[in-house]
């Protein structure tokens, strides 16, 4: 059970990053270009292939001009939803 609660929550995660990219109207390659890494680095954590620390998931937020905060609130919420 706790697999199943990890990959969901990984999951969301992934998508909250994903749409929030997208959002700030930006492609792999040009968020890639603000965090000064490759675009794989972009493409491995969107597809689950990669973790992220608090660090950089501060930075990805940042660069798609949000902050750790909203994101943090809006993965809470995801959750919630999921959970209920």
């Amino acid at each position: 059970m706790r697999d199943k609660l990890w990959d969901t929550q990984n999951i969301v995660l992934q998508e909250l990053l994903t749409d929030l990219r997208a959002g700030a109207q930006l492609t792999q390659k040009q968020l890639s270009k603000q965090l000064n890494r490759p675009q794989s680095y972009v493409s491995k954590y969107e597809s689950g292939e990669r973790k992220l620390t608090l660090r950089e998931i501060r930075a990805i937020a940042i660069c798609c001009g949000s902050n750790l905060v909203e994101l943090i609130t809006d993965y809470e919420e995801e959750l919630n939803l999921i959970e209920e």
